[in-house]
Formats: C-alpha cells, sequence, structure tokens
C-alpha cells in the first residue's frame, strides 16, 4: 500500500474545498494500492478552510518548535498541522506503510517546495517532513510520472 494526499485521488479536501486530481495515479496496477489520507483534517481543521502557511521556516522546523503554520485568518494552526501529520505516521505503522505521495506545495504536504506569502519556495511540509524522519519513501506529485515504475516496484 501506498498512502497518498487525498486531494490527488479526487477527494475534495484542499482548503478550498476542492480537490488536485492526478489522473498518473489512476492505472490499473497501481490504482488499487492507494490510500488516501489529508493530514490537515485528521488533525482537526474544516473543509473548506482558511489557506495556512509556515511562518519562521518550514515544516521541519514546526517539528523542532522553531517555526509554526498560521491560517490566512491569523489563527495558529501548528497543533492541527502536528496532530494531523502524526495521525498519519500512527497509520503508516498500523498498516506496515513505507511509500507516500504527497502533493507539492502545501504546508502539511510540500516534499520540496511550500507556498509562502503567495511564492513557492525551497521547503518542505510538516507531515512529509515527520513521514522522512520516520523512514517513509515520500514522492513528490510533481514526479509522479517520472516515479510510476519506482513507485510500483516498491510496493509489488
Amino acid at each position: 500500500m501506498i498512502i497518498v494526499s487525498a486531494c490527488l485521488l479526487g477527494f475534495n479536501c484542499r482548503y478550498d474545498g476542492k480537490n488536485h486530481t492526478d489522473k498518473a495515479l489512476f492505472v490499473p496496477t497501481l490504482k488499487k494500492l492507494l490510500v488516501p489520507v489529508c493530514p490537515e483534517q485528521l488533525g482537526g481543521l474544516p473543509t473548506p478552510r482558511p489557506p495556512s502557511e509556515i511562518q519562521g521556516g518550514d515544516g521541519l522546523d514546526v517539528l523542532e518548535g522553531r517555526a509554526r503554520v498560521v491560517s490566512a485568518s491569523e489563527s495558529d494552526v501548528t497543533n492541527c498541522f502536528l496532530r494531523g501529520a502524526q495521525e498519519v505516521v500512527r497509520f503508516i505503522e498500523l498498516m506496515g506503510i513505507s511509500t507516500a505521495i504527497m502533493k507539492e506545495k502545501s504546508p502539511s504536504c510540500g516534499v520540496f517546495h511550500i507556498k509562502r506569502g503567495g511564492a513557492t519556495i525551497q521547503g518542505v511540509g510538516v507531515t512529509s517532513a515527520l513521514l522522512i524522519q520516520n523512514g517513509v519513501y515520500v514522492i513528490s506529485s510533481d514526479r509522479i510520472k517520472d516515479e510510476l515504475e519506482s513507485i510500483a516496484g516498491r510496493v509489488m
């Protein structure tokens, strides 16, 4: 099995209540292995919700207590992001999952990039950072097509 950011599988769980479906994930050999997760919902945030961004660093800094996650309405939602990341890790440990496909540019799921002030910057999201710390092979949604064979080989 592979955990996947639920928005990539068509679930309307993004902050704006929409999805970001990636049809590359719907190949017959792969789609039956995919398990959708939305860390922000697992952390207790509603959908839709104000967009959030990491202030003072990236997801690694949030895990270390050096940065926080703040919504556009100025609410500190750091604890929700941490709780969601912890729930995802608890799930993968329970299920023995070692691969994840995460939505790039998300404050939770970004693998190489996150958004800050409307710009895309280098950095990892909170959940992806925690997954990487726990030895999970995390794939960016921007690289799905490049990694399809590798993905299938890792879980077959």
